[in-house]
């Protein structure tokens, strides 16, 4: 196992009673909070109604940043800064989804550097290592952003999304109540918990590197888990230990714990360039990117067979047999299966009535300009790339 630091310091409130301590959170680091959401969908629940009665009665100033984008854009997150700068605010709340939470954590770096453009910290221009203090309160199983210490932001101007990362923007605390997720449509529900099953498979399943029995052990666990509890949740909106499950797999799947001590890529993350491009929902892109690039690596490179079978067996519940080929074929189509019939999604871009791709541009964007991604799970140059791309369509 390599050596490594592990540290999360977010506290978090989970349940359905939690609300009475997002004043004492907030009161840590000062009296005046912006709050960031998605638009009238939340402003107009009673969550919100019930966080402006929570803070403001105790003696807690509230602004507000709406309309933060699906994917967040970088002029939503230099909105906020203003706001922020412009009234010494000490704390930014996250309602929402993970992209409420990432645009949170750009806008608390960039409140505190030299620089009113989080473009400018994404491309190194400034640097920064302070930043106000984030709590996230996630009203969707997805990203595990309330977790984490990275952000991924869209800038529309380039056509490209990127980010920053460091542990001043890990939420300080994080809200996670279940019933909060009771409202999110089926759609949203199923892309939601495919990206949970994607960071699980990028960050510590299907790696270039030695399966540490502990981590792999753990995130084994959680596909299966998120496999059997994903659907009760589509079937089943309130039923509420399935969306307790999903909400707390999602932290698990980005809370540091289940990388540490890895060294890798994550290959299905980098080449996701579906919502950037074409502005389809992140899980949705993964969900029709993994089997295809499953597919492409098998009929490529058998020694994947393995990985794959075992997925297959232990997540998927595929019959087990000697040749480990022919179960890891059976995995990607049980995986395939399991995104069409049981989250109702669709498999292939010419679903959604794409039918051509600006391939050219989404390889260069998933190397970053280079040949090829080389800590991925295998090795993907960017013809690879190009070839899982049409699969798709």
């Amino acid at each position: 196992m390599n050596d490594f630091q592990f540290q999360n310091t977010t506290k978090v409130y989970f349940g359905k009673n939690q609300l009475s301590h997002l004043h004492e959170e907030v009161l840590k680091y000062g009296n005046k909070v912006l709050i960031a959401h998605g638009g009238n969908f939340i402003k107009n629940s009673s969550l919100y109604q019930k966080v402006i009665d929570e803070l403001e009665s105790n003696h807690i100033q509230v602004f507000e940043l709406g309309a933060v984008e699906p994917n967040p854009r970088h002029t939503t997150v230099n909105k906020g800064v203003k706001i922020c700068k412009e009234n010494d605010i000490q704390t930014v709340l996250a309602i929402g989804g993970g992209s409420t939470i990432d645009c949170c954590k750009a806008i608390a770096a960039t409140t505190l550097s030299d620089s009113d453009n989080i473009w400018d910290l994404v491309e190194g221009k400034v640097s920064w290592k302070d930043a106000l203090a984030v709590i996230a309160m996630p009203t969707i199983a997805s990203t595990g952003s309330e977790m984490d210490k990275s952000c991924v932001i869209a800038n529309v101007e380039l056509g490209v999304k990127s980010g920053i990362n460091g542990e001043a923007i890990r939420p300080k605390a994080a809200f996670l109540d279940p019933t909060n997720t009771f409202s999110v449509p089926p759609h949203q529900t199923a892309c939601g918990g495919f990206d949970i099953m994607a960071h699980l498979f990028d960050m510590n399943y299907f790696v270039n590197a030695d399966k540490y029995p502990l981590q792999f052990n753990v995130v084994e666990t959680l596909l299966k888990t998120v496999r059997q509890q994903l659907p009760i949740a589509i079937k089943e909106p309130e039923n509420y230990e399935a969306r307790a499950t999903m909400l707390w797999a999602a932290s698990w799947a980005l809370n540091s714990f289940c990388t540490s001590g890895f060294k890798t890529q994550a290959s299905l993350h980098a080449l996701e360039q579906f919502s950037s491009t074409l502005d389809l929902t992140h899980g949705l892109g993964l969900a029709i990117l993994t089997p295809k690039w499953m597919k492409y690596l098998l009929d490529r490179d058998q020694s994947v067979a393995n990985d794959f079978a075992r997925f297959g067996v232990n997540v998927m519940g595929v019959e087990d047999g000697n040749d480990k080929v022919a179960v890891a074929y059976q995995a990607i189509d049980a995986l395939q299966n399991f995104i069409k019939d049981e989250l109702g999604l669709p498999v292939h871009l010419s679903e959604l009535g794409i039918k051509n791709l600006p391939i050219e541009e989404m390889v260069e964007k998933a190397t970053k300009k280079e040949n090829l991604l080389p800590r991925a799970y295998r090795q993907l140059t960017k013809e690879d790339c190009a070839h899982i791309y049409s699969m798709c369509l």
